[in-house]
């Protein structure tokens, strides 16, 4: 099972590493790093994941997994990016997105006709691409699923480990790794106070310059 996740200047760390932490628990999946040119990719946590594979390198990925960031403008106008998503998507079982990284799917054509999330603050944007936008959690459509913001790729990357295997692997992933979220404060827009979106949106715009 080889299945390849998008590294990229900028890119959210929780985006890529909750989902990658899940999958790297599959029986017999080789998670691989790939990027444009291989090398560290900086997130905006501050910290640093290497690309061993270079895009070219990785034709034929069972999956693909694309994560989000503060500003994906630069990844969804890199042709390069966008020619190796098209082409990989053709063959893979499953093409997936966290966040954001679901208007990079969008930018390469993947999302047309289909339903999709994203973080809410952008939900509005898959629609240029020709989505559905749907506020869900996860929405998995065809073979291509996607998450909405940063944290529910977790909850993704279980749906997906479900498909790959078998209700009972993904359950124990998800005891393994001991995902039990009882979280103090609101976490979506549908819960949270008006006051709370604002300082949310304020963060988010603060963060991305």
């Amino acid at each position: 099972m080889d299945i390849a996740i998008l590294a990229f200047d900028g890119m959210t760390a929780l985006d890529a590493v909750g989902p990658a932490q899940v999958l790297a628990f599959l029986p017999g999946a080789a998670v691989r790093w790939v990027s444009a040119e291989s090398g560290p990719r900086r997130t905006d946590a501050g910290m640093s994941i290497v690309a061993d594979h270079r895009l070219r390198d990785v034709e034929h990925p069972d999956v693909v997994l694309v994560p989000g960031g503060l500003d994906v403008r630069p990844v969804m106008a890199d042709a390069r990016v966008l020619d190796w998503l098209r082409a990989a998507h053709a063959t893979t079982r499953w093409t997936t997105s966290v966040c954001t990284g679901a208007l990079v799917l969008g930018a390469a054509g993947l999302l047309r006709g289909r339903r999709a999330t994203t973080h809410w603050a952008v939900l509005d944007r898959l629609g240029k691409f020709g989505a559905t936008p749907v506020g869900e959690r996860v929405v998995i459509d065809g073979k291509v699923i996607t998450a909405a913001g940063v944290s529910a790729g977790i909850d993704m990357a279980l749906r997906l480990a479900e498909r790959l295997a078998d209700a009972t692997t993904a359950q124990g992933i998800q005891l393994g790794i001991e995902y039990d979220p009882q979280p103090p404060f609101a976490g979506s827009p549908k819960t949270a106070s008006a006051a709370v979106v604002e300082a949310a949106l304020r963060a988010l715009a603060r963060a991305g310059g």
